[in-house]
């Protein structure tokens, strides 16, 4: 495992067993939601079942589809105010 990895999975597991992480995931949903994320991938959804048709579409080929526009369509403000308060637990609670 790289230590870039480790980092990583260390990070993880303190948001994890601090609660942090369920905190932002609640967070993240409401912005996502506030700023019309959902309801632009909502309707991308549907555009790529209309143009595939019902029939042709499995939930795997959907979501393989999407995820990359869902996240492109992630506002770079959203992003941010996420990583200051990940920075800013970290430094909160720094071992």
């Amino acid at each position: 495992m790289s230590k870039d990895s480790q980092m990583r999975a260390a990070i993880n597991q303190k948001l994890i067993e601090m609660g942090e992480r369920e905190r932002l995931k609640e967070l993240l949903r409401a912005k996502l939601i506030e700023c019309g994320w959902r309801d632009q991938l909502k309707a991308h959804c549907k555009e790529v079942i209309k143009e595939k048709g019902l029939e042709n579409v499995t939930v795997e080929d959907l979501v393989a589809g999407i995820t990359p526009k869902g996240r492109a369509l992630v506002p770079d403000s959203v992003k941010k105010e996420l990583l200051q308060r990940i920075r800013a637990f970290l430094a909160q609670h720094a071992t």
